[in-house]
């Protein structure tokens, strides 16, 4: 369904990698009866949340159909349904399906309510940012640049975002991008981290305490909203809230004031709130494992982060970017075909670890363990092929290097292995919960 115009020509997406002419996308059209019998039309331009919620973006009034029943998404082949946990169910042409793209004339069935999608027969321009970076992203696929041209958009507000997106796709790096292309770029950039902190901390974190407050509040001291006053607070792994502090900082989404733990008096604060998760919020908060209320909070503005794999002629300029000027050499003609046809599950994180590796051990080494998929373990011994750069280093520089890797590489891999919970983690690698935070807070995880 994306396709550009060059005379008699139909560029493929492949063709518009720095493709200047305009990108065109044909626009589904959602028709559906109401209970009235009045027929209602709208236009997809972007992801939408079908369901009888009253914040849903396509609300429908029918009983049988859950509050966050399905998601649209306009993608590059035409118009997806996925289901969001309903309790009936979503149907495309009467079969049901978790996700599915929808053919022209298609129908989907949702509890008792039939809609249909039809696609325009005229195409309409697509929004493309005209450079290969925004920030500290870099692309220059059609989903990059929309992405790049939807985040210029939204700098400028001060709505709340959401990012979405798979682990290693880059969503702190969008959340910085937006806020030093806003008017609150000379304001300071809060980092929390919901998932790296236990319960007990995370409320003193955000919202501060009097001394006092609590076993250890030696002092007075702001949290980080309201440090993050005339700026922006970045709210990473949101996915990880615990229930009990959901509501807490709904209040503050709605008020704009904070409460310090163990004082009365509420501040007012000045922030912006950028969200960021890889889980899907719309399904827990059917389940209930993540507040509704809240998640329309957050999702003001929604932006999803494009999987590396939907974007493989990205990866020589990730490459170019990520590798230090004197180590380009390590990725030879071979080696980058290779790596442009790997699905990077772990999206340019991983990518940015195996150049890590590869420049730290040699291409051989550091390609055999993605092929074997074992990037710290094997059975045999390990015997890394160091780089002759790395080799002239003194004994004590190399061993903190080496070491540095290794250490960072095991950490991702226990948290991916452990969904981000620290105390799990801790658990599995024999140390208590305080060191792995120390190393969380090293390696920036």
């Amino acid at each position: 369904m994306l396709f550009a115009m060059d005379g008699d020509r139909t560029l493929t997406q492949e063709d518009a990698f720095g493709y200047d002419a305009p990108w065109l996308r044909r626009s589904p059209l959602l028709s559906w009866c109401s209970p009235e019998g009045q027929t209602r039309d709208q236009v997809i331009h972007e992801r939408v949340i079908v369901g009888t919620a009253p914040s849903s973006d396509v609300v429908l009034a029918d009983r049988t159909i859950s509050r966050l029943h399905a998601e649209l998404d306009p993608r590059d082949d035409g118009l997806w349904v996925r289901d969001l946990g309903s309790r009936n169910g979503t149907f495309l042409e009467g079969i049901r399906v978790a996700a599915a793209c929808i053919p022209h004339g298609g129908k989907l069935q949702l509890g008792r309510t039939e809609l249909s999608v039809r696609y325009a027969e005229q195409p309409t321009p697509v929004e493309l940012w005209p450079k290969a970076a925004f920030g500290g992203l870099v692309g220059a696929s059609v989903p990059m640049r929309e992405l790049f041209a939807r985040l210029a958009r939204i700098a400028p507000s001060s709505a709340t975002v959401l990012i979405e997106g798979e682990t290693g796709t880059g969503k702190e790096l969008a959340a910085k991008a937006i806020h030093d292309a806003s008017p609150r770029a000379g304001g300071p950039f809060v980092v929390i981290d919901c998932g790296a902190l236990p319960e007990s901390l995370l409320e003193a974190e955000l919202f501060g305490h009097v001394k006092g407050a609590f076993t250890g509040a030696l002092s007075a001291r702001n949290g980080a909203i309201q440090e993050a006053d005339g700026g922006t607070v970045f709210l990473d792994e949101i996915g990880e809230l615990p229930l009990s502090m959901q509501p807490k900082l709904l209040r503050v989404l709605e008020s704009r004031m904070v409460r310090r733990l163990g004082e009365t008096q509420h501040r007012v604060v000045d922030v912006r709130f950028i969200s960021a998760t890889h889980r899907d919020l719309r399904t827990l908060a059917n389940t209930r494992a993540f507040r509704e209320d809240l998640y329309f909070r957050l999702a003001v503005l929604p932006i999803t982060m494009p999987p590396l794999r939907a974007r493989p002629g990205d990866i020589p300029i990730l490459i170019d970017h990520l590798l230090p000027k004197d180590a380009t050499s390590v990725v030879s003609p071979d080696l980058l075909r290779e790596l442009v046809g790997r699905p990077w599950l772990g999206n340019v994180r991983e990518l940015r670890n195996f150049l890590e590796r590869a420049t730290t051990l040699g291409a051989p080494e550091a390609l055999s363990l993605v092929r074997s998929g074992a990037a710290a373990i094997s059975d045999g011994p390990w015997r890394p092929h160091l780089s002759r750069e790395l080799l002239e280093l003194p004994l004590r520089d190399l061993r903190e290097h080496v070491g540095g890797l290794v250490e960072r590489e095991y950490l991702g891999h226990l948290l991916e292995r452990c969904d981000r919970n620290v105390a799990k983690a801790a658990a599995l690698a024999g140390v208590n919960r305080t060191y792995v935070y120390r190393l969380l807070e090293k390696h920036r995880r």
